[in-house]
């Protein structure tokens, strides 16, 4: 399984994924789930996966194909963010139909779905949830983060202290938060972490880290929040 959480803030855009991929208990590898495309200063996309890795892996490929062609139709030259997201709806649609068809009987369990967040340079920053079908949703200001996956581990700490206004800093907080709940719960979430942040109006990656499962940092993190809970915890009177 997987759990990626996308942040769209009014300072900008915080992503973050696991890269744990299984199919049986014995059966348990590392694969990147977060991917960048990105002409800096014109355009920048990021895209998260989760769900049947032939159906991601082969979508990716197609959109990377794409955006190769210097003059072809690609989410490079969609005019804007809701043309990229319809664009890899479409391209996941079909990925997912024709991984479905070969499979057969078995093909019930070639979906994905797929979390898409950018800017292009005059256009407004968006974020998208795309459904393994093709269609999606948008985060809002109401609803600013997004969530596939194994995501219900992380889901409250987002609710308690994510706004649209949260800094950056404190988005980065938040969601290594949330993933630490979710890999102490889910033994189908795993280390190594990719962290991307985009800053508002930047077009581009301002910080990409891969965060491994001997981090001294997340770890320390991890420690304090533990600690945390249990002072509150006993502080609390029934």
């Amino acid at each position: 399984m997987t759990y990626c959480v996308g942040l769209m803030l009014e300072a900008g855009i915080v992503l973050l994924s696991d890269t744990r991929t299984n199919a049986g208990v014995d059966n348990i590898s590392t694969y990147r789930k977060m991917f960048v495309f990105e002409d800096p200063g014109e355009r920048v996309i990021a895209i998260m996966t989760a769900g049947s890795l032939s159906v991601t892996q082969t979508a990716m490929a197609r959109l990377r194909d794409a955006a190769a062609l210097p003059d072809g139709p690609s989410i490079m030259t969609a005019d804007t963010m809701l043309g990229v997201a319809e664009m890899i709806g479409t391209t996941l649609g079909e990925v997912a139909a024709d991984v479905s068809r070969k499979m057969g009987a078995q093909g019930q369990n070639a979906q994905a779905s797929l979390i898409v967040a950018g800017q292009r340079k005059g256009g407004e920053m968006r974020m998208f949830l795309i459904y393994p079908e093709g269609n999606f949703i948008e985060a809002t200001s109401d609803t600013p983060y997004l969530q596939i996956g194994e995501h219900k581990y992380g889901k409250p700490i987002l609710d308690r202290v994510v706004t649209s206004r949260t800094s950056l800093a404190d988005a980065q907080k938040a969601v290594l938060l949330s993933m630490d709940s979710t890999l102490r719960s889910n033994l189908s979430v795993g280390m190594p972490l990719d962290l991307a942040v985009i800053e508002a109006g930047s077009q581009r990656v301002g910080l990409q880290r891969r965060i491994e499962a001997d981090d001294e940092a997340f770890h320390a993190m991890s420690t304090a929040w533990s600690a945390a809970l249990r002072d509150a915890f006993a502080e609390i009177a029934l």
